[in-house]
């Protein structure tokens, strides 16, 4: 039997860190990437095309979606953005985990196709503190964190659809809690008896006192 990796799901309302802490777990923990969605919204200073995101056009991306090319695919302020089906079922097949970074809507759309899939929800400690990481962006006005911030509570509501809650309080904690979760899974009997598939036929296959 192939080995066959997980699919994660990471959700957020922005300014949670959610980015940050997948980076930061995908250079700590080996055999892990994020998948590089496609988005109409315009690249930002610091972007890289194929890196941060697959930038497109809204017809482009249109022509994907009447092709069925995405796994998920969501408008999010107005831009719209999508997970490349066929790249990721065939990173799950080569054994390899993928997450995405994709919100509530799009997480619920993956677990319905997949429901293997597991997700996990990134959580602020209070208002105060998501406000304050929306403001140090800077990046928005004050009336689009004044938006951002009444679309966050929203979307926070949504935690219950989640595998895993984890609350970012401190940022340590909060990557080895997300640590924790995969390596959870890599030791999940299922996953195991495939990594492991020739030591234990070679256990299994042994007369009891044989050497």
């Amino acid at each position: 039997m192939a080995q066959t990796g997980t699919l994660y799901t990471v959700s957020a309302p922005s300014g949670a860190g959610k980015t940050s802490l997948v980076n930061a777990l995908v250079e700590q923990c080996q055999g892990i990437q994020v998948s590089v969605s496609h988005t109409t919204r315009p690249i930002r200073p610091g972007e890289q095309d194929g890196v941060n995101y697959h930038f497109v056009t809204e017809g482009d991306f249109l022509a994907m979606l009447e092709r069925d090319d995405f796994l998920e695919h969501a408008r999010v302020f107005g831009n719209l953005y999508g997970t490349s089906r066929i790249w990721v079922e065939n990173q799950l097949t080569l054994g390899h985990d993928i997450i995405l970074e994709i919100d509530w809507q799009g997480a619920q759309q993956v677990k319905r196709l997949l429901p293997r899939t597991r997700a996990i929800f990134i959580l602020p400690p209070d208002r105060e503190a998501l406000l304050q990481r929306l403001k140090l962006r800077g990046q928005d006005d004050p009336a689009t964190i004044e938006k951002r911030m009444n679309v966050a509570v929203e979307e926070m509501s949504h935690y219950v659809a989640s595998d895993y809650l984890v609350v970012n309080r401190d940022f340590d904690r909060a990557l080895e809690e997300l640590r924790a979760i995969v390596i959870s899974q890599r030791l999940c009997t299922a996953r195991q008896q495939d990594v492991l598939a020739d030591m234990l036929q070679d256990l299994l296959s042994r007369e009891p006192g044989s050497p």
